[in-house]
């Protein structure tokens, strides 16, 4: 751990700002956040647990690595969220690999899916995180640390002015 403050430290409703990397198996970088982003510890759902628990007890400046198998980060692969179809049935806007579409499933959920596959006269859809099934290491610096505010603590989010977090793992 770096020298710092001892008294912001990683801990419950401590503000935490970091930037990540996150590694395939392989060791190739398939995200990355070079803009610092904040979160609640210990009261925000949008990061995993296991990273939260990771980062405990460590201060400003410490990076921190941590592996995550898909129990603990994206998921294991369900092919039940696949679906193919003739691509004759599907509009020419969707016809392309990389193409986000939302879809009511049966009992009213609103699932995204992307277009994984055009082969054959057929395309292929995708409801899983693109990690799902994989194991990933992050790679998080903390880049600062504060008391989180009353308002904070109540609502579990951060007030702030930078990125939002609604799509950080």
């Amino acid at each position: 751990m770096s020298e710092s403050n001892p008294d912001q430290v990683v801990k419950k409703n401590k503000v935490v700002t970091f930037t990540y990397i996150i590694l395939d198996e392989g060791g190739s970088v398939q995200e990355q956040s070079d803009i610092p982003m904040s979160y609640l510890h210990g009261g925000d759902d949008r990061i995993f647990p296991a990273v939260m628990a990771a980062m405990d007890g460590h201060q400003e400046g410490d990076k921190v690595e941590i592996v995550l198998p898909p129990k603990e980060g994206f998921g294991e692969y369900d092919a039940s969220l696949t679906y193919r179809d003739k691509i004759s049935n599907v509009p020419p806007e969707y016809q392309q690999i990389g193409t986000e579409a939302e879809f009511k499933n049966e009992t009213g959920e609103t699932v995204k899916m992307t277009v994984v596959k055009l082969e054959n006269g057929e395309i292929m859809l995708d409801g899983n995180h693109p990690f799902a099934g994989k194991t990933m290491t992050f790679k998080v610096s903390i880049t600062a640390i504060r008391d989180a505010a009353d308002e904070e603590i109540r609502t579990g989010k951060v007030v702030t002015d930078g990125p939002d977090l609604s799509t950080t793992h």
